[in-house]
């Protein structure tokens, strides 16, 4: 897999304009202007820089990571360094919109280096991408805007502070948006939430989890055709718990009724959940349930 390391590696192989500055490059199409065209197709590729991209993509295959971009109308995208990008020659877009590239080095020895970190969406598969209203479209633009005009301004000791100003700016907006969106799409998570638990029980019902161990969450994700991040975080919106929690809680629900099998040990119980160490399913249990499987089995017992 060819892996770009600098910015102006990777402009190259897109095809595109040489950027101004060598760890930042702005595209913008502009009323009626249009962006440059990248290169028709790619096998899987990975860089070293964060992209910023609002485009429409009309038809085609476009995958980012493992997952196949499935809509039609404009979004708000954003690729974190590393990522695995990949696209075929039936993509058709419309051009209009704007791009921002930075290598990751670009934002060293800023606070928003650390912040960067804490945005989610960066870890969002395409599909997941950010849907923005006519209204938040503007306020987007506006921002991609201002980057633009110091990125074509001649660099001075006030460019990239101002630029890094304004990308922090744009990803607390999108922050805001995506909450919004979490929202207004809660038959989406609703679905999700109902695909995971249906995952869960076939899963356990096949006898996976005692050949295959307990599923992580990067696996059900990939199942799912979501990342991680998103699934975890629409789940978070939709019912005030992570992945993590609702496949613990999933995992107690079964312990409870495998407890009541008087001819099972609690080790037993524990290698029969996927557990490789009964201490671990002992503690887990008495976290979610204030007591231990042995103390659970005797008080069913009483009652």
């Amino acid at each position: 897999m060819q892996h770009f390391k600098t910015l102006s590696s990777f402009i190259d192989y897109l095809g595109l304009p040489r950027p101004e500055h060598p760890m930042l490059s702005v595209f913008n199409s502009k009323d009626d202007g249009y962006l440059p065209c990248p290169r028709e197709s790619s096998p899987p590729i990975i860089n070293d820089c964060y992209t910023i991209s609002f485009k429409k993509y009309v038809e085609g295959n476009l995958n980012y990571g493992r997952t196949k971009y499935d809509f039609t109308n404009g979004a708000l995208v954003f690729i974190a360094p590393r990522q695995v990008l990949q696209w075929d020659n039936s993509v058709v877009f419309e051009r209009k919109g704007f791009s921002i590239n930075f290598h990751e080095d670009f934002l060293k020895g800023t606070e928003l280096a650390q912040q960067i970190k804490k945005y989610g969406f960066f870890s969002y598969s395409v599909n997941e991408a950010l849907h923005l209203s006519p209204k938040e479209e503007k306020q987007i633009e506006s921002i991609a805007n201002n980057i633009e005009i110091e990125y074509q301004n001649n660099q001075d000791a006030f460019s990239k502070e101002i630029i890094i100003s304004q990308l922090g700016t744009l990803f607390k907006y999108a922050n805001r948006f995506y909450e919004r969106q979490f929202i207004n799409r809660k038959e989406i998570s609703n679905d999700l939430l109902e695909q995971f638990k249906q995952y869960l029980s076939e899963y356990f019902e096949s006898g996976q989890l005692q050949e295959k161990g307990i599923p992580n969450i990067e696996q059900i994700s990939d199942k799912m055709s979501v990342s991680q991040r998103y699934l975890s975080d629409t789940l978070k919106k939709e019912t005030g718990k992570t992945t993590t929690e609702h496949l613990h809680l999933h995992l107690i629900n079964e312990a409870k009724n495998i407890l009541l099998k008087p001819n099972k040990s609690i080790s037993e119980v524990a290698y029969e959940l996927g557990f490789e160490y009964p201490q671990y399913f002992s503690r887990l249990f008495k976290k979610k349930e204030g007591i231990s499987p042995t103390e659970y089995r005797k008080l069913y017992k009483l009652n």
